[in-house]
């Protein structure tokens, strides 16, 4: 079911990104304070990834309000989330349901064991059995591949980045606090303005990659890339129609969603964190033998 060679160049290639991202964190504190700085934003990087690592799961559940629910709750849900788990040897994943009009899906938790799914009642009632099993099927390659904890913890760095760069300007520049003349306020500057955007072109780097391979995952444990097809179909139009409120308390789980709940125009784009639909469409449908 999975190239093992291909998920290790795939988990090298994430974990020298994830460095990047640490190191540009660590330029930005230095460039901005100097020795203090750099200090400063190794302890804060130390916190936000240790803060991902444990509480991701519930910040995500708990943006989202979702709520956990059993086979009595929601009997065709579960069955089909256990039948997937057991197809593809995982432990059976906590399952949830969001109150939430936008259909979407996600997973998470740190690993296989602390896993949870989670589907919104406007998936429920968008998609037809064969493809809310694709999107399931979707999810648990998320959990399977360990992209949960990557993301979570990408995101926490690019935030930090894009947060410093907010209040950038109320930091001292040319001087650490320790009296060292040792900051950069040129380099400091040009972080400010460059930081942010390395920081997004390296969390979708990372996200989108996930994304196409999640696709293909499911596509080969259901036997059905046409229902996956389908069901991301449905769900670009009608997000179009009832996007999720950009809150950012939501932009950190959005990343983890299978796609983008939010109402995305123009230049833009260029940002998501998702891979095109018209594109993901495309290769699940060569994946299914269709030609354009």
């Amino acid at each position: 079911m999975h190239d093992r060679a291909h998920c290790h160049r795939n988990q090298l290639k994430t974990t020298l990104l994830l460095v990047v991202l640490s190191v540009l964190v660590l330029l930005v504190g230095r460039s901005l304070g100097g020795r203090f700085g750099l200090t400063v934003a190794f302890v804060l990087a130390l916190a936000m990834n240790t803060g991902a690592y444990f509480w991701s799961d519930r910040i995500a559940l708990r943006s989202m309000r979702a709520y956990p629910v059993s086979e009595a709750d929601h009997p065709e849900l579960c069955r089909l989330v256990r039948e997937l788990a057991m197809t593809m040897r995982l432990p059976m994943p906590a399952v949830y349901v969001s109150p939430t009009v936008t259909p979407n899906a996600f997973a998470t938790g740190r690993n296989p064991r602390r896993s949870a799914v989670c589907v919104t009642e406007g998936l429920l009632g968008l998609l037809d059995r064969r493809e809310l099993r694709a999107v399931l099927g979707h999810e648990l390659a998320h959990v399977a591949n360990r992209d949960i904890l990557v993301s979570s913890v990408a995101a926490a760095l690019a935030s930090m980045i894009m947060y410093v760069a907010q209040f950038a300007w109320l930091l001292p520049f040319g001087r650490s606090t320790d009296g060292e003349d040792d900051a950069n306020p040129l380099g400091a500057l040009l972080l400010l303005v460059l930081g942010p955007v390395a920081a997004s072109v390296l969390q979708l780097a990372i996200s989108r990659s996930r994304e196409y391979e999640a696709d293909t995952t499911s596509a080969q444990v259901t036997g059905d890339p046409m229902a996956l097809a389908g069901a991301l179909r449905k769900l670009e139009l009608t997000t179009r129609q009832a996007p999720l409120p950009p809150d950012p308390e939501l932009r950190s789980t959005a990343a983890l969603m299978i796609a983008n709940p939010f109402r995305v125009r123009g230049f833009v784009r260029i940002f998501s964190t998702h891979p095109p639909t018209r594109e993901r469409i495309a290769r699940l449908e060569r994946l299914a033998g269709y030609r354009r």
